[in-house]
């Protein structure tokens, strides 16, 4: 790390989303960005050190300026390094022909139940040698880091089995040591039935709570415990089962929660005091409202209904209702190839009815409330880890105006710079 402090300053908004750092930011506060104009930012040893006006802090560090890196942000925004919370990051192979397959009409679990899907992914990633995964996901990473994204979650669930389901965590612990980003792991030995227990899924459950979660528990390779609770998946009382089993050997509990359709993941995820239920695309009213009065952190993936091509979940009414709403991009090879966390927030203004600086809420503090972190990254506050991007644009709004495009610049991580001109260091 490089003991030089960095300097940011001149920057025409600098959005700091001060003040939520110990509870996720729920209904009118999730639009309140608490920008300072002509921000400035002075880092030492990889955190925030000062954050106020440009001329408060040349006044305060005057006496120091020669010893930094300064950054001129002048004309740009200047806001938390983004966080991804919900993302298949570790896997081997594609399936581009199961797009042209659902642009012919077929569904997702119809493609599933045929052999391809979760199941296609989990054979190539069975096949696959630690290093071949660790290679692949680096070129994801890489695309990440260039969209202003700092921190991801990284999910398990392509092997199905023991051996496979440690080499994809393995893996994420490899990559977080040698890449910026930090990766934060779960566990989900139950993203899918394996064919040769698909008439005893029950079986499979206990498989994973008497053999799989301990070991995971005591390597300490995951923080998380996440299950696909849907029709023809895993039921209500499977997932239950399962998620109870992990909060007692120490993983909290995430759920995959009505997507497909209507199967009480969110009352579940309420029940169970998850941290987060995910997707939503489905669930219910009564739902919504149990996961606000639990507090259970609703993450919404609108690239996933995108290249589904369904309806996107209720972001506006979860907001209303008084869900805390983040945004990921779920990053897998199936339903949502992709890593643009800009592009997720562009689709959550216009296709599930948030507002810009929602949407920045919901990639920044509320993201990182959903994967425990938000004590540290999220917002721009003094003693925080300095991660921290500058966009090419002079204020926030142009984020989702100009949509589609990348408008990072400058990418600092840890307080180090990793992307300079909208490239790698």
């Amino acid at each position: 790390m490089s003991t030089k402090p960095l300097f940011i300053k001149s920057a025409n908004q600098l959005i700091t989303l001060k003040g939520g750092s110990h509870s996720p930011v729920t209904k009118t506060k999730m639009s309140e960005l608490s920008i300072i104009e002509n921000g400035a930012v002075w880092i030492s040893d990889g955190r925030i050190e000062s954050v106020g006006t440009t001329n408060a802090l040349l006044e305060k560090y005057k006496d120091r300026l020669t010893e930094a890196e300064v950054i001129d942000a002048i004309g740009k925004i200047v806001l938390p390094g983004l966080v991804d919370p919900h993302t298949h990051l570790v896997y081997a192979g594609s399936r581009e022909e199961e797009f042209n397959m659902r642009l012919n009409g077929s569904t997702y679990m119809e493609i599933m139940n045929n052999g391809g899907g979760i199941h296609a992914t989990t054979q190539k990633t069975r096949e696959a040698s630690q290093e071949q995964l660790v290679q692949e996901s680096l070129v994801r990473l890489n695309r990440f880091l260039i969209h202003g994204v700092t921190t991801v979650e990284a999910k398990s669930g392509y092997g199905l089995d023991w051996e496979t389901e440690l080499k994809q965590l393995q893996a994420a612990k490899r990559l977080n040591h040698i890449h910026p980003i930090d990766i934060v792991s779960t566990f989900m030995g139950a993203h899918a039935v394996p064919a040769h227990y698909k008439d005893n899924p029950d079986a499979f459950i206990d498989l994973i709570i008497d053999e799989m979660l301990p070991k995971v528990a005591e390597q300490n390779l995951a923080e998380f415990n996440d299950i696909f609770c849907e029709r023809g998946v895993f039921t209500p009382e499977q997932s239950r089962k399962l998620l109870n089993a992990g909060k007692k050997v120490g993983l909290l509990p995430k759920i995959h929660a009505d997507e497909i359709e209507p199967y009480e993941g969110a009352e579940l995820a309420a029940e169970v005091g998850a941290i987060s239920a995910d997707h939503l695309l489905k669930a219910s009213e009564k739902g919504i409202k149990m996961m606000a009065e639990k507090g259970v952190i609703g993450v919404l993936l609108p690239g996933t209904a995108f290249f589904l091509m369904a309806e996107a979940a209720a972001g506006r009414k979860m907001i209303d209702q008084g869900v805390a709403v983040a945004l990921s991009t779920d990053c897998n090879p199936g339903s949502s190839p992709t890593c643009s966390t800009p592009f997720m927030m562009n689709l959550a203004c216009m296709n599930m009815g948030m507002t810009p600086a929602e949407a920045i809420t919901a990639t920044t503090i509320n993201a990182a409330h959903a994967i425990n972190r938000a004590a540290d990254i999220g917002s721009i506050e003094e003693g925080k880890k300095a991660d921290i991007i500058m966009l090419n644009i002079p204020n926030y709004m142009q984020m989702q105006y100009h949509y589609g495009m990348n408008h990072t610049d400058t990418v600092i991580k840890s307080g180090e710079i990793v992307v300079k001109n909208g490239s790698l260091v």
